[in-house]
Order: structure tokens, then sequence, then C-alpha cells
């Protein structure tokens, strides 16, 4: 099928983007891309991609808007509670005979996942051995994570996924209200660095011996998925943890044979001990 004038101008906006800001989106699932960069169009008047490509080369200040549209910022805390009882039940018991742990939450959005994994290691009494690495793309969302700050509305939501995940205690033991929002505990922070980090561009930073990814995969086309999960292996521990959640698999990547399924049903995989 040849390629429409917004084919051209889709592949040449993603071009721009990378050259100008070093952000690489062109191996992003192109259905799911189009998409949200056509309702950042919308959002900021142009009418075209090609409009769109002018207005981003030429202010800077438009950047971080076409970003937030180009990154899919959505979580919760203990979001998918189930994969949360699994890693708590199944994981946990393994990653405890480690003398210190290190955890990648990789695509960490505005940090949900990574303070369900600090209570849910403060619960099962390791916290104090683990470290956990929150990384992501998006500034905006880093400095969310950073800040800890979620919106009280969403606390019933947060507390109902506590309980079903296994919580041990109560959720509003690790939050205060305040100026309308849920401040949650800094000490919860004391063991965790938010990072920039692409899942695109960027090498191994860190050995771990757990990596949560997840609705990260879906959004990326078969090479970067082979490209991420290859970070992934190659930054695993011996025997190491990789969790994919129930949306996403292994299966046709080219490092399927490099795990074992370990919970077939929450997607969590274990590095092979031969690879």
């Amino acid at each position: 099928m040849p390629e429409t004038v917004e084919d051209i101008e889709f592949r040449l906006l993603l071009e721009a983007v990378l050259r100008k800001y070093h952000y690489d989106f062109r191996g992003y699932s192109i259905a799911s891309l189009r998409r949200r960069l056509r309702q950042a169009r919308e959002r900021l008047g142009c009418r075209t991609f090609s409009q769109l490509q002018d207005c981003v080369l030429h202010d800077s200040s438009v950047f971080p808007t076409l970003l937030s549209y180009l990154t899919v910022q959505v979580s919760e805390l203990f979001r998918d509670p189930a994969y949360f009882r699994a890693v708590r039940e199944q994981v946990v018991p393994y990653l405890r005979t480690y003398p210190s742990l290190k955890v990648w939450v990789a695509g960490c959005s505005t940090g949900e996942e990574v303070y369900s994994l600090a209570i849910l290691f403060r619960e099962e009494g390791v916290e104090d051995r683990t470290m956990i690495y929150g990384t992501d793309i998006n500034p905006e969302a880093l400095r969310k994570a950073e800040a800890g700050v979620y919106d009280l509305d969403r606390i019933p939501l947060f507390t109902e996924n506590h309980r079903k995940s296994g919580g041990k205690s109560s959720l509003s033991d690790y939050y205060t209200a305040a100026y309308g929002g849920a401040v949650f505990d800094k000490s919860l922070r004391r063991r965790a660095v938010f990072s920039d980090h692409s899942l695109a561009a960027d090498e191994v930073f860190a050995e771990v011996q757990f990596v949560s990814c997840r609705n990260v995969l879906i959004y990326f086309d078969r090479e970067l998925q082979n490209r991420a999960i290859g970070l992934f292996h190659d930054s695993l521990s011996h025997k190491g943890f990789l969790g994919l959640g129930a949306r996403e698999s292994l299966r046709f990547t080219e490092h399927a044979e490099s795990f074992e399924e370990f919970d077939r049903e929450e997607r969590i995989y274990r590095k092979r001990g031969d690879r």
C-alpha cells in the first residue's frame, strides 16, 4: 500500500522529535502513536502533522505538551492486585534469600508501582535490604513520582487494590491527607531512586534481582520489544525475576527461551540459569 501524505508527515515528525529533543519513538506501535499524535495535533491547534512538526521545532515550550501525549501515564497503586499478590506470595520468598536486593520498575510513570512495591517490601520485612529504581522518559512524570502526592479521590481504589493484593496493614498508615491530596510517607522513598532511562536508546545501568515492567511493551513494535527484553535479561542476576503482568508475554520475542515461566497467569518469568 503506498504511503499517504499523513504517513510521510507522521514519520518526519518522529524524526524531528529525535533530532531536536533526542527522544526516539520510531519503534513504538504505529497505530497507538498515530492516535495519540492526532489528539496532540488537535490540542495544539494544528491541522496537519507538518504544522505540528513546525510548531514543536520552533517552540520548545510546546514539547512537554507533546511528550505528555507520546508517553502514556496511566497507573494506580497496586494496579492489578493479583499481580502484587503473586509477587508477595511467590516471588518475595525467593528474594528474601538475597542479602541485598535491587528492583527495577521500568516505565514507572508517576511512581504508583514503585510506592506499591515499597509498601509491599516493608510489609514483608525486606525493605531495609531493597533498593528500587523507577525509570521513565517523561521528566514531568518523574517529578510527580518524586513528590509522591496523589489525588484523594483515588485513595478508595488504591485502598481496595492494596487489600486485594494481600496487604497486611491499612493503606492509611502510609499517607497523610493534606492540601487536597494524599502525601505518601517520605520514608517509602528512602530506598527508591527515580531516574530518566529510555528502553529505546539507553543501556543496562545496574544488576537487579527483579524487573517489573507492565503496560509498557504493548506500545512497542516487535523490534523494540526485543530490545527492551534483552535489556531486562542482561540486567537480571542469575535466576532473577521478570514481571510483565497479565496483558503482556514473552511469547514470540527472541528472548523467550532465555526465561522460564514462574507464574503463567500473572506473566512472571525467571531467567534461566544457563543463559
